[in-house]
């Protein structure tokens, strides 16, 4: 098999070319996942570079444990070590709204219309207005924009 002649014969190479994947997979996807999975391989891949000896199965096992200490450990780190961010709209993109003004393109009707910014439309909630009437954004009710006349 293609992988154990590798793993036999640059197995060092291989593990760091199998870590290096993994983490530009992180990048492009990221979701915390491939990253504990990446630096297994690079872990293993050093310690196959110290002992060149170790058999294909060594390889395996140490990468599964590896695999799985570093994902528990991983996670573990950053539940007790939150990142702190000083936006407290942070993935919350209705919260970043609150406070700005736009210019109804649609009539709200019996409560609700639709408001289009940035690309996006969302529900919106308010008095009942004309189409052209500048409103501003006084809160988030779940997913919908609250809004008021200006």
């Amino acid at each position: 098999m293609l992988v154990i002649d590798l793993l036999e014969d640059h197995g060092h190479w291989t593990w760091a070319t199998i870590g290096l994947v993994l983490i530009v997979v992180e990048v492009a996807a990221p979701g915390a996942f491939f990253l504990w999975i990446g630096i297994a391989a690079g872990l293993t891949g050093l310690l196959v570079a110290v002992i060149p000896d170790i058999g294909w199965q060594w390889q395996m096992a140490v990468f599964a444990v590896l695999a799985v200490l570093s994902t528990v450990l991983g996670r573990r780190y950053f539940r007790w070590r939150p990142i702190r961010t000083t936006d407290k709209g942070l993935n919350r993109r209705g919260a970043s709204l609150v406070g700005r003004e736009y210019v109804l393109q649609q009539a709200i009707v019996n409560g609700t219309s639709r408001l289009k910014t940035g690309g996006t439309t969302w529900q919106v909630e308010g008095p009942d207005m004309e189409a052209g009437t500048p409103v501003r954004v006084t809160a988030l009710n779940g997913i919908h924009l609250v809004v008021e006349k200006v």
